[in-house]
């Protein structure tokens, strides 16, 4: 038989009998070759392409593309019976069941290795988040602290720690936006490897720092007793020079603590807790020492505590500078920040501030109530308070741990609602736990131990009379802490936004005063009713966000918002 044969009747399948089964092919061939057959099988002959193979022998032989290309021709010395051939058929049914057994393992070892790095994830958030708590609890510990020591001295300084703590400490939340932005830009830069632009990142927010320390400095010395006039009201004149005098003392600060919180922010960037716990906890002991030694030895009332507080602030401060110099960054300096920064920040930065101006405005109506209901009245609150405050500190964590975890499992590259919702649920437990704790503990002191605090007897009926909505208020803010960090980390700004507004400012303005004038109890009640309603709020938000038919329109308006 010649070539020319060969050719004109390529179209006719020749039986080769001398013919054996080679290697079989990879997975990736086999249905390379076979989808490619399957579409050509019907327009092309079976045998139309001829190769020809020079072999150790120097014989010319022919290659045919038939059906199996499994089947070599070969010589006479290995010959076989062309019924040992196997079908191809049963071939690629043996090879996709391999190729599928092959896919479920590896389905199996990806969700493995995705749940052992999840643990891993949770392992390092722990370890962080525990030293982060240190940091979250040192300013209310302080602050119960001055509380306890001037009770028992005098209620009316008592009394007048509630508006001076408004100015001093609450006003400190609304420059909590320097806090997210140096976190936010420090842990980016780091992770571009560009120790510069850390250092530039680390200047011109300091230097913002200062500039609001130092505005915020003269505001308190022109400004700070016709803030606390105004804030008091007529009815408690006699609690003004009490309160201004603390305002003044504290007000010194304001520098240090600025710049304080822009290099313990800094250091929480680069992962590092420890550095900035160890300064707090250095001021929290110089605090207390001061506590005792002025005022409960020196007797000098609230301006010892205030001089106590304002030392060991600016102590603080210093060795948070000092810590960053260590890490090898000059906390010293600072730079102009140009427009684009200025504006960088801004977007970063006013849905954090809008929030935190939402918040401090309703705990600062709540003092602005108690203080129109008399003088025994708002220095029980300022004990309850001060306690509430250090007890809801402990949900923060659950807040980290949603905004660590929620933005890779929500609009992630490998999104996945179901674990964001198991997720989700197993920090809502965690919250309702730990909120039934802290609600028996919180609700104890001040119920079994009211005179560690104070000893008039009317301000601690005054404490005693709200117990029970005190209680439901510990409980519930720390699931809502899970919800609010959610939202956070889902970046849903401006719903986050326009919830804690509406449950903060409206409901407490609104209710509130009336409510409270009425019933003669203290603002626990509005605390209560709001954190309440922050949770319902906020789950209403979480299940907006959770919702298969929101969740594509919620991911654009994200990316819009980041944009």
């Amino acid at each position: 038989m010649d070539i020319k044969t060969l050719t004109s009747h390529s179209h006719i399948p020749i039986p080769n009998p001398k013919s054996k089964h080679v290697s079989t092919p990879t997975n990736f061939f086999i249905q390379f070759h076979s989808s490619t057959h399957r579409r050509r099988v019907s327009r092309t002959p079976i045998c139309s392409q001829i190769a020809v193979k020079v072999m150790s022998n120097r014989r010319y032989r022919f290659i045919t593309a038939c059906i199996n290309p499994s089947l070599e021709i070969v010589g006479e010395e290995s010959s076989e019976n062309v019924e040992n051939q196997v079908p191809i058929s049963s071939i690629e049914e043996e090879e996709e069941a391999n190729v599928g057994t092959v896919e479920v393992v590896e389905s199996k070892r990806e969700e493995l290795a995705t749940n052992e790095s999840i643990w891993s994830q949770m392992v390092e958030i722990v370890k962080f988040s525990g030293p982060a708590t240190g940091l979250w609890l040192c300013g209310p510990l302080m602050s119960l602290i001055d509380t306890a020591v001037i009770g028992q001295k005098s209620s009316i300084e008592l009394a007048a720690l509630g508006p001076g703590t408004v100015l001093c400490d609450n006003m400190c939340y609304v420059f909590m936006f320097l806090s997210i932005a140096t976190s936010n830009f420090v842990a980016t830069s780091l992770a571009k490897k560009n120790k510069d632009e850390v250092q530039h990142q680390i200047s011109i927010l300091l230097a913002i720092g200062l500039a609001c320390g130092v505005l915020m400095f003269f505001f308190t010395k022109f400004l700070g007793e016709w803030a606390l006039t105004a804030f008091t009201g007529a009815k408690n004149l006699h609690i003004i020079p009490a309160a201004n005098t603390y305002v003044q003392i504290r007000g010194l600060a304001w520098p240090a603590v600025l710049v304080g919180w822009v290099a313990q922010s800094a250091s929480l960037g680069m992962k590092d807790s420890w550095g900035p716990l160890k300064a707090l906890a250095v001021a929290s002991a110089i605090n207390s020492i001061g506590d005792i030694v002025l005022c409960i030895f020196l007797d000098y009332g609230i301006a010892g505590a205030a001089w106590a507080t304002m030392v060991s602030q600016v102590v603080a401060g210093y060795m948070m500078i000092e810590d960053l110099n260590k890490k090898g960054y000059n906390g010293y300096a600072i730079s102009v920040p140009s427009f684009g920064d200025l504006q960088q920040i801004f977007m970063l930065a006013a849905p954090v501030f809008v929030t935190m101006m939402s918040k401090v405005a309703f705990y600062s109506l709540l003092v602005y109530f108690a203080a129109s209901m008399g003088t025994h009245t708002v220095a029980a609150h300022q004990v309850m308070i001060q306690i509430y405050c250090l007890c809801t500190v402990w949900g923060e964590p659950l807040s980290q741990t949603a905004q660590s975890f929620m933005p890779e499992l929500i609009y992630g590259v490998n999104r996945n609602l179901s674990k964001a919702r198991m997720l989700l649920k197993s920090l809502v437990i965690i919250g309702a736990l730990t909120g039934l704790i802290l609600g028996f503990l919180g609700t104890s002191v001040p119920w079994l131990f009211p005179r560690i605090f104070s000893s008039d007897p009317e301000v601690m009926h005054e404490m005693h009379k709200v117990l029970v909505p005190y209680f439901l208020a510990l409980c519930v803010t720390p699931s809502t802490h899970s919800l609010e960090g959610t939202l956070m980390g889902f970046s849903v700004s401006l719903t986050a936004v326009s919830l804690i507004f509406i449950a903060s400012s409206l409901y407490g303005g609104s209710t509130g005063y009336q409510y409270m004038q009425r019933s003669k109890r203290l603002g626990v009640f509005i605390s209560m009713g709001a954190a309440t309603l922050h949770c319902v709020a906020y789950a209403f938000g979480t299940r907006k966000v959770f919702s298969a038919s929101k969740a594509s329109y919620l991911l654009r308006f994200n990316v819009a918002f980041r944009r």
